[in-house]
């Protein structure tokens, strides 16, 4: 009865936000207000959260810095990361209040939090006083719930307005909420992606070169009429992770970190479970896999392997859309899929009440067969298994989706999953 009621309340009724608000309020007081002693760093936008956090919690510990974090993937109160067993970025107020709480009792002083559109709608961050503010892009996703892409951006300066005119902003200087979010007060702005835009303190990258296993780039600071420049170099591939580590590096100049300190210490990152992680068994082709969920994500992963491979070999990916969330994304994955790789394999994914045959329906419209090798195949594991089996030399494989986490979502419930150790598994049988 409960559950209908709710259903029948509109998630962003003011009577459903009110009911959010005081479970906020309320697990901040359960557990002492714990973000008063902490230096909260919140972290949002579309794609490259989660890595993000990573990076500037490592850059952090490499500074001498206790520091802990809360992410999709993983939590950290201090010890070391663990898998977030919940699969969600908009975690509930009474979790992500106890986290806080234990990273104080682990002598933390700082902690770094992803910050979802939907949690900062929903209240879910109220009480952690963030000091530093920062976005990596905004793009198309979770419009089922914000309705469009400009309510998206207004949501997602939530975290930008809860700085309350004090703090540091980190921005985007290409992304579309760039002039929007500047202009919300702060103590200062650090700004990052282009060397033309005027701002006190801007951050950029020259001198890019994509590699199967690793990115590097030169990165420039200039602040204080003066610039500095130095080599970054990151054990991961991708130049949207150079872009990450420009967020993360804005970060920790925020909380007082040297430059240097900050690209010497992303030299040792060595990234985060399942986002573009290198799957190597000897195998003569690349294979990656990744939690690419919306759109841009997927388009960044292709661009990727495609400067991987030039012309010497062909791009393969496996694609899917979770249930019950943004339907409009989904023909969308499976268009771009089909415009930039050359082998597309379409299966099921997490449904979380939906029927999963019509998700994998609706990415399927979205492929246009003419522009590239097609495979429609339900089971995941099945179609893990055709693209590995059919690659050859030279090529690059994705297997995109799930990520890192250890159980997948279907209509009987969760199972046992692990997109890794099921490509290693199926990789490990072929015998290279």
């Amino acid at each position: 009865m409960l559950r209908s009621l709710k259903d029948r309340i509109g998630q962003r009724s003011p009577i459903r936000l009110l009911w959010h608000r005081g479970k906020a309020l309320l697990a901040a007081i359960r557990y002492g207000f714990p973000a008063r002693r902490l230096v909260v760093l919140g972290i949002t936008g579309t794609d490259g959260k989660t890595t993000t956090v990573g990076m500037v919690t490592h850059i952090l510990r490499s500074a001498g810095v206790r520091v802990g974090a809360a992410s999709t993937a993983f939590f950290d109160t201090g010890n070391g990361a663990k898998e977030n067993p919940l699969h969600l970025t908009s975690i509930n107020p009474f979790v992500l209040q106890k986290l806080l709480r234990t990273m104080v009792k682990n002598g933390c002083t700082h902690a770094v939090v992803e910050a979802s559109s939907h949690g900062l709608v929903q209240h879910r961050l109220d009480w952690i006083w963030p000091r530093v503010a920062a976005i990596t892009n905004i793009a198309l996703e979770h419009l089922d719930y914000h309705g469009t892409m400009e309510q998206y951006r207004r949501d997602k300066a939530i975290l930008f307005r809860m700085l309350g005119g004090m703090g540091t902003k980190i921005l985007n200087a290409r992304d579309p909420t760039f002039r929007e979010y500047q202009a919300i007060p702060s103590e200062r702005t650090i700004v990052w992606g282009d060397p033309e835009v005027h701002a006190p303190t801007k951050l950029w990258l020259t001198d890019t070169v994509l590699q199967p296993a690793e990115s590097s780039a030169r990165v420039h600071l200039a602040s204080s009429g003066s610039t500095q420049s130095m080599e970054l170099h990151l054990k991961i591939p991708g130049g949207f992770n150079l872009e990450n580590a420009l967020t993360a590096i804005g970060c920790a100049l925020a909380v007082g970190v040297s430059i240097q300190a900050a690209v010497k210490a992303l030299g040792s990152f060595a990234g985060i479970p399942g986002r573009l992680e290198r799957i190597d068994e000897g195998q003569p082709f690349s294979v990656y896999v990744d939690f690419a969920v919306s759109p841009q994500a997927y388009e960044k992963a292709l661009h990727t392997l495609r400067g991987i491979v030039g012309d010497a070999g062909r791009v393969m990916v496996l694609c899917s859309s979770c249930g019950n969330r943004m339907r409009e994304k989904r023909p969308e994955i499976g268009r771009i899929c089909s415009e930039l790789a050359d082998v597309v394999v379409a299966c099921e994914d997490e449904t979380y009440g939906e029927d999963p045959h019509t998700v994998l329906e609706e990415v399927w419209a979205g492929v246009d067969q003419t522009q590239c090798e097609a495979h429609k195949i339900f089971d995941r594991r099945e179609a893990i298994r055709f693209l590995l089996t059919h690659a050859r030399a030279g090529d690059a494989v994705v297997v995109c989706g799930m990520g890192p986490f250890s159980t997948m979502t279907k209509l009987e419930g969760r199972v046992p999953w692990d997109e890794r150790i099921v490509t290693r598994s199926i990789l490990q049988d072929m015998r290279f």
